[in-house]
């Protein structure tokens, strides 16, 4: 079976320095590959690069996968496609989104966390704020309604923060620029790198996961329908998939990041670099259980945690199945921990 040659015998080789391979059996190799459509949530950047790497150097390849990447974007509704048969995988945001399908009884699962922080952040102007307690000081925090209704409202149970601190954030930096003590929503991935082109200088960042905001983001989500009758598909996808953003941040992704660049011309090769060193710095993708489980990794007492937080400042129904919202059968496998860090 080719989802337990991956997890025992898959050999970690090195065809070129620092990257990972998968070698599938000879009579895989020879088979058609499985097309598998998979649905970004917003256009293609840096972030996703390991499943463009997995393209790029062939992996999804030699895992008897023929993978397209359908890029989410402004325009698109890939949860949408995915629900209705249109995808066979998606990539989630973070796991509130999860325990919100099971509270609309949509039979689909979290199958793996390639992030495991959250790169949600709040940015401030550099030097004003000391520690993220402090950001209490602030009388202008510019917040989408979607952080507002999540997020900040563990702020406000956990930290204290006040309604009345919240100002509208309309994806435009100036009202942050132009106020010296206000604080703004961003992704430490990419925002910091964005704001010191803009405004010339680089803002403090508080990374929400780092203040005990556990979620998982960036989730491969699979219908259950999918998960019950291939199985093998879906363990080949994930550990494909996580073999890409092993390779993706320590091995070459040249080729990875020219699809990018082909896919979203707006984005350029220094932000992805930068996007890429923030990846690393914060821990984004690889730290914690990661180091010992391999990327992608998942527990119980992590999504019973923040299951609990989430349930204490009213954000979800606690009478919600949390074990229908995701599964640690295709995880913490070991896959890609050979590969140089």
């Amino acid at each position: 079976m080719f989802a337990s040659d991956l997890n025992r015998r898959t050999a970690l080789k090195t065809m070129m320095a620092g990257t990972a391979v998968l070698a599938a059996p000879a009579i895989l190799r020879a088979q058609t590959l499985k097309k598998v459509r998979f649905g970004t949530n917003w256009v293609a950047e840096a972030e996703h690069g390991g499943y463009y790497q997995a393209i790029a150097d062939g992996t999804y390849e030699r895992a008897g996968l023929d993978v397209e990447i359908v890029m989410g974007g402004p325009q698109a509704n890939n949860r949408l496609l995915f629900y209705t048969r249109g995808l066979d995988f998606y990539m989630g945001g973070n796991m509130i989104q999860s325990f919100l399908a099971v509270r609309e009884e949509i039979p689909s699962r979290v199958v793996a966390a390639i992030f495991q922080k959250d790169p949600q952040c709040l940015l401030a102007h550099p030097g004003k704020y000391a520690t993220f307690e402090d950001l209490k000081n602030s009388k202008s925090i510019y917040l989408s309604n979607e952080g507002v209704a999540s997020y900040f409202q563990w702020m406000i149970s956990k930290y204290g923060f006040k309604v009345d601190q919240v100002k509208p954030y309309t994806y435009n930096y100036a009202p942050f620029l132009s106020d010296p003590d206000s604080v703004q929503q961003g992704y430490a991935t990419s925002d910091p790198y964005k704001v010191g082109l803009e405004a010339g200088f680089e803002p403090q960042v508080f990374l929400l996961a780092d203040q005990g905001f556990s979620t998982y983001s960036t989730m491969i989500e699979a219908r259950n329908e999918t998960i019950d009758s291939d199985p093998e598909m879906v363990q080949a996808f994930v550990d494909a998939s996580i073999l890409g953003y092993t390779n993706f941040l320590y091995g070459d992704n040249t080729k990875a990041r020219e699809l990018i660049l082909k896919a979203n011309p707006d984005t350029t090769m220094e932000r992805m670099d930068a996007t890429i060193a923030n990846m690393k710095s914060f821990g984004i993708v690889d730290s914690g259980d990661t180091l010992t489980m391999g990327i992608g990794a998942m527990t119980d007492a992590r999504m019973k945690g923040f299951f609990d937080e989430m349930v204490a400042v009213g954000v979800v129904d606690g009478t919600l199945d949390l074990a229908a919202s995701y599964t640690l059968a295709f995880v913490n496998k070991g896959i890609g921990l050979d590969v140089p860090r």
